[in-house]
């Protein structure tokens, strides 16, 4: 049984290390000046970033997983400089369950499932 969690704060220099990896170079997420004027009021994470980190983990756990498919929904932003936190549950036999929340007020901001293989 698959039982893992983390703590992580997002950083600035993590928003814009990813948008220059992944070409996702949105102002949402690189630019706080902008950010500044919007409903957020500052950068908001990219959804791929805080699912790497999650598979990150997996990988940690276990190298010889893979991931077959996978599901997932952002309800609510992450932001640079708050703290998250990452679980990972065995649901079912190669079925992960992936839950993200901001630890001030506990909102999701990332839920999901993946499918492994060895």
């Amino acid at each position: 049984m698959i039982e893992l969690s983390e703590v992580w704060t997002p950083t600035q220099g993590d928003f814009d290390a990813f948008a220059r990896v992944s070409g996702d170079d949105n102002a949402i997420h690189v630019d706080p000046d902008f950010c500044a004027q919007t409903t957020f009021g500052r950068t908001v994470s990219h959804g791929m970033l805080i699912y790497s980190k999650l598979w990150g983990m997996v990988r940690r756990y276990d190298p010889s997983l893979r991931q077959v498919s996978q599901q997932m929904m952002f309800p609510n932003p992450a932001f640079t400089g708050e703290e998250l936190l990452l679980e990972i549950t065995e649901h079912r036999p190669n079925i992960l369950t992936m839950r993200v929340t901001r630890s001030a007020d506990g909102a999701e901001c990332l839920t999901g499932e993946a499918e492994v293989t060895c």
